[in-house]
């Protein structure tokens, strides 16, 4: 079965190819996303400074209430724009085509009625004479239609555009037809712009052809044009590299686009940004000087029943003539938005990076964490982008990123609930049987790595031990028999353990082996261990009672529990292991066991255990053993259950006993140890008139309190 972090590769893998390819081949709703999010950035960044050179005559809904429903005589147009003229306006720029001949014009009205028109004043001639005479640049529209009838010559530019580096491949837009101004009106300007500003799929405005070709020819756009002017530049160079236009060199200015020549706008904000002065007033000359003298001046209508209305990222409703005011800024401060030619490369690179961090890094944190830093990351991620925009001018991927960090992150949640429930297996496989439920959740809530790795820890260990298993056998006779007489003994001394928080280490014969405090910390183990040995000697009454009808035996046990450092972990071969504790302390236990039977004892603990506890029982010191293997003296107590049967001045007289004996005080420790003899006869009191009787005896002998055994 693969690894964990061989699956989280794979899924990082996976994550990337499903990713990259999508941006790649992007869908429109999805770049439409990232539109919108660009889009919350300019509302939340609110608006920015305008440019105060930048002014607009508006054709607004006072305009026409006072100067006549639309459209106007050319002749107002003249005066407008010789007012511009005479009150030092530096460049004008008409967001309007005059592509008829104006039907208001005297001229027009003679020809109708077929009157003589020769002294009829002509308001078309009178605008191409203002037109002239004054710094204006005419507006006109490209066709896109594929199927238009626009097919003319569009007004020639006073500039050289040269296309460097160029390939084969287009990049510009490239327009089908032409609409233009009327010839008499045309033929008057210096020069011309176009007025398109396309859209994207939402039918909202973000960037901005700036170049044009038709005809093989590139043409600029009004704004463009008209700040091509103003800077006194007759050469323009578009650069192209391998993914299109880099951008476009003015002079000593690059202009920087995207690889379609396209300008990102960076707007002020929202309509009515710049200063707007009512046609009607320049009109009647009711304006400063000061307003628009040395200004870039654009006239167009903010009027609803003209149609000239656009919607931006910061407004649904704007004067289509405040677009071109938002270039002209952008090219005078030069921080327009760039989406540059390597922007994806940029994207991808973003991608894998945080793709990996969230997989590789954040894989490793628990969920509390990973929910806190997902959210961090995310605020970075959105905070990034918004830096770049606003500081930096830089157009990158904001969707994408975002779904990386996303995907990614349920990625690696769906790869930790598949590995946790793989572990629970495990888990449930090793140890289901051998813990306590509170053990069982522990172990759930922790990695399988920390769960099987080695470790020393102290531990309590406790043997149990069938005494006389071999006459029982034969006594039952049948294996089965004596497999269902074991289970029906087992099952409720197993049950016992694992109640007191206790794990099962091993069943060997009529044995069981158990250990508390690994592979989870328990409170007070020692406790624990003696609560559960004392529980299960009680236990034997209840049991034999079932066992003896049946089987015709009665079960006696002995328990050795001693506390101490062990080494724990998962220890076996690489196809079959198990959880289990190792080291001379589990020998020990095992040996306290053995010596249950010595000392005709049902619980025997060792000194650590002893000074370990907490709880109050009845417990008496038994002896100093040194057993076989060791070669230092072990202090051993005996715990007496409620069914032993031990007068207080029994263990008064013990106590006083055993102190006695171990001064050397032999003679005086034997005449009461057979005074407890005769009180409450019993192999542990015959134990010690025998060995104080063997020193009595042999004087020679060095005299030692010290137990030495000589088998296990």
């Amino acid at each position: 079965m693969l690894s964990k972090y061989k699956v989280l590769f794979l899924f990082f893998i996976f994550i990337n190819t499903v990713l990259i390819s999508s941006y790649l081949f992007l869908p429109s709703y999805l770049h439409s996303i990232d539109n919108r999010i660009r889009d919350f950035y300019f509302n939340y960044r609110g608006p920015s400074e305008a440019s105060s050179d930048i002014v607009i005559i508006d054709i607004d809904e006072k305009s026409i209430k006072e100067l006549g429903q639309w459209p106007w005589g050319r002749d107002k147009f003249s005066k407008i724009l010789e007012n511009l003229t005479l009150n030092g306006a530096g460049i004008i720029g008409l967001d309007i085509v005059f592509a008829e001949a104006d039907r208001t014009s005297p001229k027009q009205f003679a020809k109708k009625w077929k009157l003589d028109y020769s002294k009829m004043p002509d308001f078309d001639l009178e605008l191409s004479k203002s037109i002239a005479n004054t710094p204006t640049i005419l507006g006109y529209i490209f066709d896109f239609d594929k199927n238009n009838n626009n097919q003319k010559d569009a007004p020639q530019i006073p500039a050289i555009f040269i296309e460097k580096d160029k390939t084969d491949k287009e990049f510009l837009p490239q327009a089908n037809g032409v609409l233009t101004n009327l010839e008499i009106i045309q033929g008057a300007s210096y020069s011309s712009g176009y007025m398109n500003n396309i859209p994207d799929e939402s039918g909202i405005i973000r960037s901005v052809p700036l170049l044009i070709k038709y005809d093989e020819i590139v043409y600029p756009s009004l704004a463009f044009e008209m700040y091509r002017i103003a800077t006194n530049n007759k050469k323009v160079k578009v650069l192209y590299s391998e993914a299109g236009i880099s951008g476009i060199d003015l002079g000593e200015q690059k202009i920087n686009t995207d690889r379609f020549g396209r300008l990102y706008l960076n707007f002020r904000g929202p309509f009515k940004s710049y200063k707007y002065i009512s046609a009607v007033d320049v009109y009647k000359n009711k304006i400063s000087k000061q307003d628009v003298a040395g200004k870039f001046v654009l006239v167009g209508t903010s009027a609803y029943g003209l149609l000239d209305l656009r919607s931006t990222p910061m407004d649904s409703v704007i004067a289509g003539v405040e677009i071109h005011a938002n270039i002209i800024d952008n090219l005078l401060k030069n921080d327009m938005l760039v989406k540059p030619s390597w922007n994806e490369l940029a994207d991808i690179s973003i991608i894998i990076l945080i793709s990996f961090i969230v997989i590789f890094i954040y894989s490793r944190l628990s969920l509390l964490q990973l929910i806190l830093v997902f959210l961090i990351s995310l605020n970075m991620v959105l905070y990034f982008n918004y830096y770049l925009l606003f500081s930096k001018y830089l157009i990158l991927n904001i969707t994408f990123p975002i779904l990386s960090l996303f995907l990614s992150l349920l990625g690696v949640l769906g790869i930790d609930y598949l590995f946790e429930s793989r572990q629970k297996e495990l888990v449930k496989r090793m140890l289901g049987k051998k813990v306590s439920p509170g053990v069982m959740e522990y172990l759930l809530e922790h990695s399988a790595e920390e769960l099987v790795s080695s470790k020393e820890l102290e531990a309590s260990i406790f043997f149990s031990d069938i005494r006389g298993f071999t006459t029982i056998s034969e006594t039952i006779g049948s294996p089965d028999k004596l497999i269902h007489m074991l289970n029906n003994y087992m099952t409720p001394m197993v049950d016992n353990i694992v109640s007191h928080h206790g794990t099962i280490d091993k069943f060997i014969g009529d044995a069981i082996m158990a250990y508390w405090n690994a592979p989870v910390p328990i409170k007070d183990h020692a406790d624990e261990a003696v609560k559960s040995a004392i529980e299960q000697i009680n236990m034997l009454e209840e049991i034999n009672k079932k066992i003896k009808p049946v089987y015709d035996v009665e079960i006696g046990i002995g328990i050795g529990i001693h506390t101490g450092v062990v080494t724990a972990g998962d220890m076996g071969s690489e196809g079959r292991s198990d959880y289990t504790i190792i080291g001379d302390n589990v020998n020990l236990a095992s040996r306290m066991e053995g010596l249950t039977k010595q000392y005709d004892a049902q619980i025997l603990i060792s000194k650590h255990t002893y000074e370990s506890l907490k709880g109050k029982y009845k417990i008496r010191p038994i002896d100093l053993v040194e057993v076989k293997g060791k070669h230092k003296a072990v202090e051993i107590y005996e715990v007496l259950a409620s069914n032993k049967l031990v007068s207080d001045e029994e263990l008064e007289l013990w106590a006083e006993a055993t102190k006695l004996f171990r001064d050397s005080k032999v003679q005086q420790a034997y005449e009461i140890f057979e005074k407890l003899q005769s009180i409450n006869p019993c192999k542990l009191y015959d134990h010690y008139v025998g060995r104080s009787l063997h020193f009595l005896e042999n004087p020679d002998i060095e005299f030692t309190p010290v137990l030495k055994m000589t088998t296990k």
